[in-house]
């Protein structure tokens, strides 16, 4: 049952540009959507807001963030969308349903630069240069998971020492790579597995011989956390994963004083204010430097003058 719709979906979502990733996860959530309780047996036209809504409550009851409710909503109003300019649906019943609010301007996880040094000795295992230089990436030139994943070999100019990297909404950008990360980016190259298709091009190769897989570099980075606080007692363990690194790279570059829109083009953020949520680290290290003067005022401050 939907076989005709979900193909038509895929189909939208490549002609759109979607991302693989975001094509991954949103099919995941119409497939969930569509085998809920309150829409098995249902054709499509027949489906309402309360439907919708009561798929999204139940997901919320099984303890998802708001950020990923947002999402799976997201999902089932493309669909729709997607589906009625094919002609092969009449409404879209996720229309007019609330986002969930989301926590506004939480300061985001990080670790700082002797934080990410003991982290990176906790790297280890056969791959520990190909691990080590992926976690560079992220950490001191912010890339994302999933620009890791669809990096090439040819996207990083050697002589140059540049990468060129492949973001959201299908933009590049071209980075500066630091010293120390060209020096293990080229060992990692050196030491690359060997692909076992030719042709291959990617810049990170698993086991298997294929692409390192978004879920790899997670699942490494999840393992290394795990290790790094493994002396930590399990309810004071921090909730680090792969995009704190990220997180880590902003941070450092505003406390040393770069400006918001040069962040913002490194990060590769289309709009300023998601880079906004980082100077929030820098506020807070204002009020404490501040709480640590001492204010000397004259004796007679706050008498008034006889003269007045």
């Amino acid at each position: 049952m939907y076989h005709e719709e979900l193909e038509a979906f895929e189909d939208w979502m490549k002609d759109a540009g979607y991302t693989a990733y975001t094509r991954r996860s949103y099919l995941h959530d119409i497939h969930e959507f569509l085998c809920s309780h309150s829409v098995q047996g249902k054709s499509l036209d027949e489906l309402k807001k309360r439907h919708v809504l009561s798929y999204l409550s139940s997901a919320r009851s099984r303890g998802v963030s708001d950020s990923t409710r947002n999402r799976k909503h997201a999902a089932v109003s493309c669909f729709f969308k997607a589906l009625m300019e094919m002609e092969l649906a009449e409404h879209n019943p996720a229309a007019g349903i609330k986002k969930a609010k989301t926590e506004q301007n939480k300061e985001p996880l990080y670790l700082d630069e002797s934080t990410l040094s003991s982290f990176f000795k906790s790297i280890d295992g056969k791959y520990r240069t190909r691990n080590l230089t992926i976690f560079l990436l992220m950490a001191y030139m912010g890339l994302r998971v999933g620009e890791v994943h669809l990096l090439n070999i040819q996207d990083y100019n050697q002589e140059r020492r540049t990468l060129q990297v492949f973001g959201k909404g299908r933009k590049w950008r071209t980075l500066p790579v630091p010293e120390a990360v060209a020096n293990m980016l080229n060992q990692s190259i050196e030491a690359r597995l060997t692909p076992w298709r030719d042709g291959e091009q990617a810049l990170f190769i698993s086991q298997k011989g294929t692409r390192l897989s978004i879920r790899n570099i997670q699942q490494i980075a999840a393992d290394t956390f795990d290790r790094f606080q493994q002396d930590v007692e399990p309810s004071r363990r921090l909730p680090y994963s792969s995009h704190k690194l990220r997180h880590s790279f902003a941070t450092m570059l505003l406390r040393q004083g770069t400006d918001l829109r040069t962040v913002q083009e490194l990060l590769g953020h289309s709009s300023i204010q998601t880079t906004i949520i980082y100077t929030h680290v820098r506020d807070r290290e204002k009020e404490e430097a501040i709480s640590k003067l001492q204010v000397h005022l004259p004796d007679s401050a706050g008498e008034e003058d006889d003269d007045a």
